[in-house]
């Protein structure tokens, strides 16, 4: 057995470090003692080093199971850039030619090897099993363990069928490592790999130098990053986004704005990656807009933000994405955008995918929503997430916990949760007891005949929103707890049980509203206007120009446009056409005297104009624009042009109606004459001559029913295309 001294003075020989980190010394020893073992260790603790230093000293090869082939190839470099000998470390996977592989294989034959990398499909495959079953095996590493669970945020099905290949290739010891696993997903990951008795060694997931914030998501969100970066001027941060299409967007609205980013996602060639990667390490480009295909390879210490742009499938990607902000111990601002629609879209994708696996997607979607929408301390809500208890009421380093809201006595609430749990035999994940507690007798609750339980609508006078807050709290406070192995029961603890028998004081802080942003059915919106006064000087401006021209007041800008003006205060044509609805056309026909009333009021009011957020958009929809106004020219039929666009006929009238408002002119005349009978289309045309508004509700309204939506949309574009532009 190597002693303290002789492992500490071959940390020294082989890495150069003078001591070890944390727990590493005793999982080193436990390995080296043969035994199988468990390691829990957050982002930046020194995982690897777990697994490489027993394998340069025991006998034999260390078998490295890893999903990642970039990580695998960065990890192989640096043990072999470490070592006087060739081949101490290789890689098999499949990006390896015959020869290649036939090397690595001789490499191992020869006893040069002492780590062999492998992803799990090259794991299972028949020629490779059959060639390490001649080999000496010191012990296998399974990196990456939560890919084993289903409930894990990375779950892929290979990893199931590690257990049995270590079996046909021949038994050794066995260490599990993973940077995130709830105690769900560590009950999971030693029953598949057979290792119930391994001993486990956790480290803390506190990361106090974090910043944890969760904002609401609104249109202003792209203006929100810009802003946010410019604030920390040559800082590296990375913003992951959920989809492709997203990530492209953002990264070009950043350039146009003069922000060092790139893009990266999977869709990208392996090179443009690999380029972009190296950029981001050597500081070339300051901000990296991805998929959460980034960032697993990735060991740069002093990324100073993390963006998530769209909320997280689960907490545990939560936070291993966040966990990528500052891991020198420096800064590491993480800001979430959270908007519950978002959660819907997540839900609407997992509908084609097997029953189980929607289940265990919606639990990890409620824990993320519960973490979002909390106004508990975002710290003490994830450690409690991975099973570690935090103790302090106040973390001082989350929006939460720096602007702290009031707290409720909620001992009654508690108590009707807890009697409720156990009337129906803590048998029932949190939904369920909400509708309980509720009175709502759904389908479920009826088959199981709980409607006719004394507890049953028991919370019905209470304040309806404080039921999940309740809950959570409760969980966190130990009250109650979720059942392991049937995930998200809710059972109740001794102290829960106690406090049914001896209440005491319980006091929790209210769930945070995410209200939904109106549609674009505008509100009068001079409440929006930073600038009421000059809003309704712009309003009055408008009435008499319509006035004097004849047309309706909406005609010459929409309120929304000039709820924009009295905010952002634009004094030329230019900075006119920055404004939502104001193109080119329109600017030159109507602008002039907005903009000199605006210069006026600025004058007169000393008003300092918010120069710097000119937020550039990037012309992605002006090439859409631009086919949508070519094809009306050629006279293509709009349903037609619908489909080649691959739009909905509904979004196509949306990017018409925006190209007519900005004030250019398009005839659909054609199209009008072959689908629409030629007096409707005059009715709806005079009713907009005189209508004071060009709300759709109103028109539907006003028209009785006689025309359909589409039809009152397309006569609409007619009328602005020849009366404003």
């Amino acid at each position: 057995m190597t002693d303290n001294l002789n492992l500490t003075q071959k940390l020294k020989q082989y890495f150069g470090f003078d001591k070890f980190k944390g727990d590493q010394e005793a999982i080193i020893k436990n390995v080296l003692a043969g035994n199988d073992t468990f390691v829990l260790m957050p982002t930046g603790g020194g995982k690897s080093l777990c697994y490489q230093l027993p394998s340069l000293i025991m006998e034999g090869t260390a078998i490295v199971i890893s999903p990642l082939i970039a990580l695998m190839k960065n990890q192989v470099d640096v043990i072999n850039g470490m070592s006087e000998e060739e081949g101490v470390a290789h890689y098999l996977n499949s990006s390896l030619n015959k020869a290649a592989i036939d090397q690595v294989k001789a490499d191992i034959v020869e006893g040069k090897t002492k780590l062999l990398y492998v992803a799990p499909e090259s794991l299972n495959k028949d020629d490779n099993v059959d060639f390490l079953k001649t080999v000496k095996i010191s012990f296998y590493a399974i990196d990456e363990a939560h890919c084993i669970s289903e409930w894990g945020h990375d779950f892929r099905p290979e990893y199931r069928n590690i257990r049995p290949t270590i079996q046909r290739i021949g038994e050794a010891p066995v260490i599990a490592l993973t940077a995130t696993a709830t105690d769900k997903v560590r009950t999971d990951i030693k029953k598949s790999l057979g290792i119930a008795d391994a001993l486990e060694f956790k480290s803390s997931f506190n990361r106090p130098n974090l910043y944890y914030e969760v904002r609401p998501k609104t249109q202003e969100i792209d203006k929100q990053i810009i802003r946010f970066i410019k604030q920390n001027p040559g800082k590296s941060g990375i913003i992951y986004c959920l989809s492709r299409k997203k990530v492209e967007e953002l990264s070009a609205i950043l350039c146009a704005n003069e922000i060092k980013a790139a893009a990266y996602h999977a869709g990208l060639d392996s090179a443009t990656r690999s380029d972009t990667q190296d950029d981001f390490l050597m500081e070339k480009i300051d901000v990296i807009v991805a998929t959460i295909a980034f960032g697993m390879g990735i060991d740069k210490p002093d990324v100073r933000f993390v963006i998530h742009y769209d909320i997280p499938k689960s907490l545990e990607g939560y936070y291993q994405e966040t966990g990528r902000a500052g891991r020198d111990g420096g800064e590491g601002k993480c800001i979430t955008f959270y908007a519950y629609k978002d959660l819907q879209k997540l839900e609407k994708f997992m509908e084609g995918k097997p029953v189980a696996e929607q289940d265990i997607g919606r639990q990890l979607l409620q824990e993320t929503a519960a973490y979002a929408e909390s106004s508990v301390c975002r710290r003490k809500m994830l450690l409690h997430y991975f099973g570690e208890e935090y103790t302090k009421e106040n973390c001082g380093n989350c929006d939460n916990c720096l602007h702290p809201k009031t707290k409720i006595e909620a001992t009654n609430a508690l108590l009707i949760v807890l009697h409720a749990i156990s009337a129906i035999k803590e048998n029932f994940r949190s939904d369920y007891v909400i509708d309980f507690v509720k009175g709502r007798g759904t389908d479920d609750i009826v088959s199981h005949r709980h409607n006719e339980l004394e507890e049953f609508g028991s919370g019905e006078d209470e304040n309806q929103k404080l039921w999940n807050p309740v809950i959570r709290q409760a969980l966190i406070a130990g009250y109650i707890k979720k059942d392991v192995e049937n995930y998200g029961l809710l059972k109740l603890t001794a102290a829960g049980k106690r406090f049914m028998k001896h209440p005491q004081t319980f006091m929790i802080v209210e769930d945070a509203e995410f209200k939904e942003e109106e549609g674009d059915e505008h509100v009068d919106g001079a409440a929006n206007a930073l600038d009421p006064e000059l809003y309704a000087m712009l309003k009055d401006l408008r009435k008499k120009m319509s006035k004097k021209l004849n047309i309706p007041p909406y005609v010459i800008f929409q309120d929304p446009s000039l709820e924009q003006m009295a905010t952002m205060y634009p004094v030329t044509l230019q900075e006119l056409q920055n404004i939502q609805g104001v193109g080119a056309g329109k600017a030159k026909r109507y602008g002039q005297e907005f903009c000199d009333l605006i210069k006026r009021h600025c004058e007169e009011n000393e008003i300092e104009r918010p120069e710097e957020l000119r937020v550039r958009t990037v012309a992605k929809k002006s090439m859409l624009k631009v086919k949508i106004i070519q094809s009306i020219d050629r006279k293509v039929a709009l349903d037609d042009i619908a489909e080649a666009l691959g739009l909905e006929f509904g979004e196509l009238l949306s990017e018409i109606e925006a190209i007519v408002y900005s004030g250019t002119k398009l005839n659909i005349d054609y199209f009008l004459d072959e689908v629409m009978d030629d007096d409707l289309v005059d009715d709806i045309y005079d009713y907009f001559s005189e209508s004071e508004t060009d709300r759709l509700s109103v028109a539907m309204e006003e028209l009785g029913g006689e025309a359909e939506e589409d039809q009152v949309r397309l006569v609409r574009i007619k009328f602005l295309s020849e009366m404003a532009n």
